[in-house]
């Protein structure tokens, strides 16, 4: 639900899995194949970064689709409270276009 509540912060965002771990306190281990199956499901879409940045690899974003924040918003208001809390982003990617969009 950390997750989700993250994502629906900004859902027009994209986030990378770095800053949502740290949003989150989710563990990279639990986190990325939560969002694999968020993908899966619809919910997310996902793209790499346009450029590689000096000094590190590319990331890989995410961001809800508009089923997946209808959903997303349906899973958080039905959930108990301390589930839907997230950590308050610090940072966000900003509006960078996947290619081909």
């Amino acid at each position: 639900m950390s997750v989700l509540a993250v994502l629906c912060a900004r859902p027009q965002m994209w986030h990378h899995g770095y800053d949502i771990a740290r949003d989150t306190g989710v563990k990279s281990g639990t986190l990325y194949p939560i969002l694999m199956r968020l993908a899966d499901r619809g919910w997310l879409e996902a793209s790499w970064e346009d450029e590689q940045p000096a000094g590190r690899p590319r990331r890989h974003l995410y961001r809800l689709t508009s089923e997946g924040l209808a959903r997303s918003g349906k899973a958080l208001a039905e959930a108990p409270a301390p589930a839907r809390t997230a950590r308050k982003p610090r940072r966000t990617v900003g509006h960078i276009a996947p290619e081909g969009m």
